[in-house]
């Protein structure tokens, strides 16, 4: 299976099911199931502001119990839309969304569904751009 590291919080927030967008500066043509990989990098900073800290408080998470280095949800890509003056944001990006990513203009918007928290994390290395687990269904 494919799979994507990301930065936490942002990857626990999509395991969460709170982040439906995964923001990028590269477009992808690929459709199909995703692994979310938590790097092992974390923005205690960002985890402090509104709303990241009470999003995350609301399931029991901070900065210093997110998960690092392992795989901890799986989902399906199913868009990819680029960031344009021309585009309505609102449609597609409610809540707390537009706080959760990076939508300037030329950045890319990669939409996630199906996405479910795994209850025993896959421990792996990331990897940049998408890349193959062979474990993974």
């Amino acid at each position: 299976m494919r799979c994507l590291t990301i930065r936490q919080p942002w990857a626990t927030l999509i395991a969460l099911g709170e982040k439906q967008f995964e923001t990028r500066s590269w477009r992808t043509a690929y459709r199909g199931g995703l692994g979310i990989h938590a790097g092992m990098r974390i923005d205690k900073k960002i985890c402090e502001q509104e709303p990241f800290r009470s999003i995350l408080a609301k399931h029991g998470y901070t900065a210093i119990n997110l998960p690092t280095g392992v795989i901890i949800a799986l989902g399906q890509l199913t868009g990819c839309y680029e960031v344009t003056p021309e585009a309505d944001l609102r449609e597609w990006i409610k809540g707390n969304e537009y706080d959760f990513g990076d939508y300037s203009e030329g950045r890319f918007a990669w939409k996630l569904e199906d996405v479910h928290q795994l209850s025993h994390p896959v421990p792996a290395k990331g990897r940049l751009s998408l890349w193959e687990h062979p474990d993974l269904a």
